[in-house]
Parts: C-alpha cells; sequence; structure tokens
C-alpha cells in the first residue's frame, strides 16, 4: 500500500521556520527520524520510505502555499495514490500554538493551501493534521505574524509537538485514521483556549 504524506509551506530562506512553514518542519523531522533524504522533484521535494512494507512518500511542495494543490494532485495521479492514503499537515491559527488535531475531511476553514488542494482534488475529503500557531497578534497582523517565527518561549513546545505529529503519520499509515484519531486527538490537545471559530491562515 502506498501513502503520501504532503507538509504545507514556502520555500525559500526567508520562510524557514515560520509558523506558515510547519508541515515543512514536521517532514523535515520525520525524515531525519527515518534517515530519509528529500530531492527536487516536479512541483516538489520528495522523499521514499517504507514503513512496514508500506511504500510513504513524503512531499513538500515547491509551487508556494497557494498553489500546494498542484503538487498534491500531481503526485497522487503520479503514484496512483487514492485520496483516502493522503495525509496533509497544515498550520491553523483557529488552535493554541502546539495544539494538534487529526481530521478525516472538512473544510478549507480559509486557509488557501488546503483551499487549493480541496479545489484540486475535487474534494474535502481527505485526512489533515492540523498544527495550532494561536492568533497572538493585533489586527490587521496576521500575515506577518503566519509569516514570522517562533517566539523563544514557543519554540520548545513545537519542537515537542511536531515529535508527536510524526507518531501520528506512523499511526496512519500503519494503523489507519480512525485508530490515529482515536488515539492521538486527546493527547493533541493543549491547556490553552480555542479561539473562536474556524478561521486559519491565509
Amino acid at each position: 500500500m502506498k501513502f503520501l504524506i504532503a507538509g504545507l509551506g514556502n520555500i525559500g530562506d526567508e520562510y524557514q521556520d515560520t509558523r506558515h512553514n510547519i508541515g515543512f518542519a514536521v517532514l523535515d523531522a520525520f525524515a531525519n527520524e527515518t534517515g530519509t533524504s528529500f530531492s527536487d522533484k516536479r512541483y516538489g521535494f520528495i522523499g521514499r520510505l517504507r514503513l512496514n512494507g508500506h511504500e510513504v512518500i513524503l512531499l513538500k511542495p515547491s509551487t508556494f502555499m497557494n498553489l500546494s494543490g498542484n503538487a498534491v494532485s500531481y503526485w497522487l495521479k503520479k503514484e496512483n495514490i487514492p485520496p483516502e492514503n493522503l495525509l496533509v499537515i497544515v498550520d491553523d491559527i483557529a488552535l493554541p500554538t502546539g495544539s494538534i488535531r487529526i481530521r478525516p475531511k472538512g473544510s478549507d476553514g480559509g486557509h488557501n493551501g488546503l483551499a487549493h488542494i480541496t479545489t484540486m482534488l475535487g474534494t474535502m475529503e481527505y485526512a489533515r493534521i492540523r498544527f495550532g500557531i494561536g492568533n497572538n497578534f493585533r489586527k490587521g497582523g496576521q500575515i506577518n505574524y503566519v509569516l514570522g517565527t517562533w517566539d523563544h518561549d514557543e519554540k520548545d513546545l513545537v519542537e515537542e509537538r511536531i515529535k508527536l505529529v510524526t507518531e501520528m503519520i506512523r499511526s496512519f499509515v500503519l494503523s489507519g485514521l480512525e485508530i490515529t484519531m482515536t488515539a492521538f486527538n486527546k493527547a493533541g490537545k493543549t491547556t490553552g483556549k480555542e479561539n473562536a471559530g474556524e478561521k486559519s491562515p491565509e
């Protein structure tokens, strides 16, 4: 069985370690854990590994966030992977920093990366892990916030939660979505209050 794990972000040194690039950070951590390297391929950077006989393809799109669907759609078709074996990792300002949720489907919540993936696939029914980045910004400051780097007091928490997400990836591949949701969604919550609404970064 074959799986596509897509971590969303923006390419370029200026975006490295920013909140919006948490998807890239998770895949880098997972690749490091598994001894996997990335190669520059069409629409993205690709890593390949096997977990208990399952082929896993890691994708960091090189299309920039707003066109993430081009990369995801291309690699699903190229590798003949069904949408139910797709997992997308994305930042979310509607969750407190470090709070993690995995869902089987859903709206894009205002996140342009998810919106483009949904448009290109023609469905909202694909699994996604939402990694909370909080919303500690003043009105009009959202773009600078999501494209900013982690505060010093956030870094330890974020690194800890990234490790949790890498465990979720393994579980998704080896045990399936339902078991992963049951096992990790409670552990993924933080003590911070979630913000009202379901808005997400642009």
